[in-house]
């Protein structure tokens, strides 16, 4: 792929300037609509302007855009491409009943054109949705008149789905003419520099010119500062999205204030902190100090029978001995302790094992760990006023 993608998207512009009808899927990844200027949209839409440079083009292309998240169904979509191509002043009288009735009517709006009409441009966003439709009928009809060749179409889909041909039915596919172009992002740490501060910085229309001054002079200072650097670094080798870099700056703009006008290191800190903070860890420093050694217990069970799993007995049984050990520990009462496993099974950190039948009694019922021990472990380092006894009954390999 070229930087600016213009060799391969150099196919597609000669088709429409030719009037040649074709059918092209363009790939992109999941994150280049976002990531940078040109992938894949601002792509399309610099070559869609290159097009209309030429008189010609512009007072005789036609272009309807769908976009799969908002026509979810074909005849949503028809509705809109006939709203688009103005075709609602050429039904007269004419109430179609059926959807049907209005495809048949848009095909032969389509195929009544020859070589010399004007040529259409359809533009799928989200192609794959349009996959998804009920027999793919509205992708069939455009690829047929496309194949055929009866009037002058070009059939644009985009997607990030890569096996999005897979999805289609025989018949659509055969009518598809198996074009595609790649457009993957090849996005550096500079480039997710630059975003990051254009993100940040004050367009020159701000109204205070001597502020967005200052404030943009601040951001170019952190974009320089180590801790920033490694911050956006870690970012960036998880994921470039764009959307994922604005979660991370969301929590340090939030913090502005008249008492605090300027960005902190600190916050973008705590800001990847909260972004990679460990959802089950986190919810196990809310629970009591019983449904925290009922954890350790199943976390003991799971590495002494290498990941089989366990019913409430086993681990009601585990508890009680490391209990009965040690003096300073409260023992519970049968019921308590069943009532505390309960509800760790509200809160999702175990599950019954698929298969467990609901006849069973539930003291007797199959169930496994959701959570990885090292998450408990991480969990008890930062678990408030944890006695040391359960840490050190947790660090211990194997339940003794």
């Amino acid at each position: 792929m070229t930087p600016d993608g213009r060799n391969e998207i150099f196919l597609w512009k000669v088709l429409i300037i030719r009037y040649v009808s074709c059918s092209i899927c363009i790939l992109h990844d999941s994150v280049s609509s976002v990531s940078t200027d040109h992938f894949p949209f601002q792509l399309i839409k610099h070559v869609n302007a290159e097009l209309l440079l030429d008189d010609h083009i512009r007072e005789n292309l036609l272009q309807v855009h769908l976009n799969g998240l908002l026509q979810t169904d074909d005849r949503i979509a028809l509705t809109e491409i006939t709203r688009q191509l103005k075709l609602e002043n050429t039904l007269g009288d004419k109430v179609f009943g059926s959807f049907s009735e209005t495809l048949q009517f848009l095909l032969e709006a389509l195929k009544s054109g020859d070589q010399s009409s004007k040529p259409i441009l359809f533009l799928l966003d989200e192609f794959d949705l349009f996959a998804h439709h009920k027999n793919q009928t509205l992708l069939y009809n455009l690829f047929d008149v496309a194949q055929s060749a009866q009037a002058p179409i070009c059939v644009v889909g985009i997607t990030c789905r890569l096996d999005v041909i897979e999805l289609l039915e025989k018949r659509v596919k055969s009518r598809f003419s198996h074009r595609q172009i790649h457009l993957f992002n090849s996005q550096t740490f500079e480039d997710f520099i630059v975003i990051f501060k254009k993100l940040l910085c004050l367009d020159i229309i701000f109204p205070d010119q001597k502020f967005a001054d200052s404030w943009n002079l601040q951001v170019e200072q952190l974009a320089r500062d180590p801790t920033i650097t490694d911050i956006l670094r870690q970012q960036f080798e998880f994921t470039k999205d764009v959307r994922a870099l604005q979660q991370l700056l969301m929590y340090p703009v939030c913090q502005l204030s008249e008492m605090s006008p300027s960005l902190s290191v600190s916050d973008f800190v705590e800001s990847r902190k909260l972004i990679t903070m460990d959802s089950k860890s986190a919810m196990l420093h809310g629970v009591s100090i019983l449904e925290l050694c009922l954890i350790i217990a199943m976390k003991h069970l799971t590495e002494i029978y290498e990941g089989e799993p366990f019913n409430f007995e086993m681990v009601y049984s585990e508890y009680s001995k490391f209990a009965q050990r040690k003096s300073s520990m409260q023992v519970f009462e049968k019921a308590v302790v069943l009532k505390a496993f309960e509800h760790l099974i509200h809160l999702e950190l175990v599950r019954t094992v698929d298969g467990a039948g609901s006849r069973v009694q539930k003291e007797y019922r199959l169930m496994q760990m959701l959570i990885h021990p090292t998450q408990i472990l991480d969990a008890l380092q930062k678990y408030p006023q944890c006695p040391t006894d359960v840490r050190q009954w947790a660090a211990s390999s194997l339940a003794t």
